[in-house]
């Protein structure tokens, strides 16, 4: 079992975790929160816990939406969650051998690195294997939220699983309570596009 301590940062999936998940969506208007998500948000926020996104957006590379319809869908989940400290975007394909894209762990490293945090310290919650295997090789907690489109042999290989984002926050933040102290903040607004032009701040 991964050894519980206190959270430097938590790095959520974008699709299926923290939004329902919309094949290549390129459209702001199809952006929905899954069940959870802006309450669970709150209560790390209110606790001081950093959270950033790291989301593969294969899509760019295969040309099924555009850098611009990426940001416009991803101004829309801060619209509707509220700012993130760090969002980290890897947008190859897998085919491209980069070292960003999950289950490689580059977006969990640059993440943390924006967010001054080793990625020990750092809780990665998410949807499928993907991002469990990243986790691991980042050397950080992972928590799998399964949805019905997660595998069942991707939560038995999962080193937790939590029923909802709900029970998963209660986690982090029971961890957190068990060894005090508040927790140091973040540099709020920060942004990257790993792979991409685009290294900005919303």
């Amino acid at each position: 079992m991964f050894e519980q301590r206190r959270p430097g940062a938590v790095l959520f999936d974008r699709d299926g975790t923290l939004i329902r998940d919309v094949p290549y969506n390129g459209d702001p208007d199809r952006v929905e929160p899954m069940p959870g998500a802006i309450d669970a948000l709150v209560r790390l926020r209110r606790a001081e816990v950093p959270v950033a996104v790291v989301t593969n957006q294969s899509g760019v590379a295969r040309g099924l939406l555009s850098p611009d319809e990426m940001d416009q869908v991803n101004a829309k989940v801060e619209e509707l969650l509220g700012p993130f400290d760090a969002w980290a975007i890897c947008v190859h394909d897998d085919g491209d051998g980069c070292t960003c894209r999950k289950p490689a762990p580059g977006l969990l490293i640059r993440a943390a690195a924006v967010l001054d945090v080793s990625p020990r310290d750092c809780v990665v919650v998410g949807d499928i294997g993907r991002d469990m295997e990243a986790a691991r090789a980042a050397g950080a907690r992972g928590i799998l939220v399964p949805t019905r489109q997660t595998r069942p042999e991707e939560i038995q290989d999962a080193p937790e699983v939590a029923e909802d984002l709900t029970e998963a926050v209660d986690r982090v933040l029971k961890d957190a309570r068990h060894e005090g102290g508040a927790f140091q903040g973040a540099v709020a607004g920060s942004a990257l596009r790993v792979g991409g032009a685009d290294w900005s701040r919303w």
